[in-house]
């Protein structure tokens, strides 16, 4: 059945706007004013998936013989695109997060946005991100290239650098040269709807297919787990709840299908009473900043914070508890964001967490929650870890005080995988004996640890892990964010046994396709041509 009216959004199938089969509608809601927005937006039956996927795999095929120098200016043009668009873009997105319009969405993310994408195609234009490697002896030469149509499905908390068609994943599944299906996070369709118009204008003007970039907005749970195993879909990108993650993963994992999730981390901040000796005001501040930000919805938000018994400790303890108490609370994403919340702070009362500040009912006039500070002990943590690591997304934190190091390095061995660990330590080096000891453990249990800096900012950087071991993420050994890292868990590698030089790939021919190219040649890296 085809659903049609003057306010429901179309879907973006093969290269046309076109009415989706769909039998139900869904709206945004304006987190601001905890109102419906007035655009509706179809949920898709699996004729459209269906429709999809074909006219995908159509446009991977076309995608390999244009080869990565197209899919690059492809990609800088789509950037050029998304500059030009700052303020229509940031309008939507205000109008469906709540997020601050500046400096968050047009002086940090927008940017973001665009950046990664520019990078993203630098890395397709060089090929350095495909590994090529060249064994002479051997006759053997092997590189990663496209793996086939990549499922995005986008987070609710960073509409543009995250999104289905614009974010890290999308721009590391094109970088890869393969086509992309985006799946619109609820909470902002219509954002996401902008950003493939310009996507679909950019497919033209360069030349690619016109099925590159694809949208839908919502399917059912059953839709979505048969689209995540459909034999052609080449791989998924996930960002958002564990539950919903899991049950595609199961899907995928079940047919085969690589999936690339990310999930939860509660990503604890360990402070040695040393540091808060030396500079506990500042700690405060930093604490405070880092986790009221954005309302606390980054999945780096410091929602653990690990401490020992100390008169510092209580200082600040006091501290953080009077600016909980007083700092005026942000608004959250959406009513499903202020539900879980609450939800998750009720449930970590339950277990015995002391109620420091906030808790309570949501505000029923905007989609906010007082800020949030909780505490327990070290013996408590220990008698219920996995209760103690329930993910409360958004401006809540746990402070867990244990009696001494053994204890804390205890909790740490019982903590969950994480995106960040972060340790505070004391500068002059007073408790580097405490620092080796709390770092030795904390480290396997994260993707990124961090000294003396807060965990909330992710740079976009080569060197970057935005991942993590279970249920940070699905897979420890992957990054979503960082260029060429990222680009990875969309490519296939390739070896070519004994091939004419003439009919291997330009990143495999004796000479290198760019003077940028790096290329394993023997065992040693050049960006020569095979001698």
């Amino acid at each position: 059945m085809s659903i049609a009216s003057p306010a429901t959004q179309p879907v973006l199938i093969a290269g046309t706007w076109r009415d989706a089969n769909a039998s139900s509608t869904f709206q945004a809601t304006d987190p601001n004013r905890n109102e419906k927005l007035d655009a509706s937006f179809p949920v898709s039956e699996w004729k459209d998936c269906d429709e999809a996927l074909d006219a995908a795999v159509e446009a991977a095929a076309e995608l390999r013989k244009l080869g990565p120098e197209k899919v690059a200016e492809f990609l800088e043009c789509y950037a050029d695109k998304i500059d030009a668009a700052k303020d229509k873009l940031v309008e939507t997105a205000f109008a469906e997060t709540g997020l601050a319009r500046s400096p968050r969405l047009a002086d940090v993310e927008l940017p973001r946005t665009s950046n990664q994408l520019r990078a993203a195609a630098k890395a397709c234009r060089t090929g350095n991100w495909a590994l090529p490697t060249i064994d002479t002896q051997a006759g053997i030469r092997s590189c990663y290239g496209p793996l086939g149509p990549v499922c995005v499905f986008g987070p609710n908390n960073f509409p543009f650098a995250f999104g289905s068609v614009s974010g890290g994943d999308f721009a590391a599944a094109i970088g890869a040269g393969n086509p992309v299906i985006g799946k619109a996070n609820s909470s902002h369709p219509d954002t996401t709807r902008l950003f493939a118009e310009l996507a679909l204008e950019a497919t033209a003007e360069t030349g690619l297919p016109a099925a590159t970039v694809q949208l839908i907005y919502r399917t059912s749970h059953a839709d979505g787990e048969k689209l995540v195993s459909d034999p052609r879909v080449g791989a998924t990108g996930y960002t958002g709840s564990r539950g919903a993650g899991l049950t595609l993963k199961a899907a995928a994992d079940k047919a085969g299908k690589p999936i690339y999730l990310e999930l939860s981390s509660v990503n604890p901040v360990v402070i040695t009473p040393a540091a808060l000796q030396e500079r506990g005001d500042a700690i405060v501040d930093e604490f405070m900043t880092s986790v009221l930000m954005g309302t606390g919805q980054f999945c780096t938000n410091p929602g653990t914070v690990m401490l020992l018994k100390s008169d510092a400790t209580d200082q600040f303890i006091a501290a953080v508890k009077e600016r909980f108490s007083t700092s005026p609370s942000g608004t959250l994403l959406s009513p499903a964001v202020a539900s879980s919340l609450g939800k998750s702070i009720e449930a970590l009362v339950g277990f015995g967490a002391e109620l420091l500040a906030g808790g309570g009912e949501a505000e029923a006039d905007r989609c906010a929650m007082a800020n949030t500070l909780l505490k327990t002990s070290g013996a408590e943590f220990l008698s219920n870890p996995e209760g103690f690591q329930t993910e409360a997304f958004g401006n809540a934190s746990l402070l867990v005080v244990a009696d001494d190091l053994d204890q804390l390095c205890e909790a740490i061995r019982h903590l969950e995988g994480n995106l960040t660990g972060c340790v505070y330590s004391a500068n002059d080096g007073s408790d580097e004996e405490s620092y080796s000891k709390i770092a030795f453990e904390l480290e396997p249990k994260v993707g990124r640890l961090l000294n003396d800096k807060m965990p909330t900012g992710v740079a976009v950087s080569p060197a970057m892990n935005h991942g993590g071991p279970y249920p940070a993420t699905g897979h420890p050994g992957f990054t979503a964010v960082g260029v060429p890292g990222a680009l990875l868990r969309f490519g296939k590698l390739t070896s070519f046994d004994n091939v004419r030089e003439s009919r291997l790939p330009a990143l495999l021919k004796d000479t290198p396709p760019t003077a940028e190219t790096w290329r394993m040649i023997d065992n040693q890296w050049s960006q020569g041509s095979v001698s």
